[in-house]
């Protein structure tokens, strides 16, 4: 069920930044995906902080693929957003 939420919230996001285009500034995606990210640090910092280090470093992967891909191709940012959704899948795990 948690994977449909994700893909729902996923589709309503991108529709609602086209509608109201909010999708004309070239740092949304980018800043989306680092606000995404950052949910993995503040997690593990509910979690008692044991995981933060981890979690930092896949932090700091999102961070490189959003300034990359905002200083030069968009594509890097939804390959990030991509990872993250794959990611999601399996780090529960």
């Amino acid at each position: 069920m948690e994977y449909y939420v994700g893909v729902a919230l996923a589709l309503g996001t991108g529709l609602f930044t086209s509608v109201t285009r909010f999708d004309r500034d070239r740092a949304l995606f980018p800043a989306m995906l680092l606000v995404i990210a950052s949910y993995y640090n503040l997690f593990a910092v509910m979690g008692g902080g044991a995981a933060l280090r981890p979690e930092s470093a896949i932090f700091a992967m999102f961070l490189f693929a959003a300034v990359a891909g905002f200083r030069s191709n968009l594509w890097i940012v939804v390959a990030g957003l991509v990872a993250h959704g794959v990611l999601d899948c399996f780090h529960g795990r």
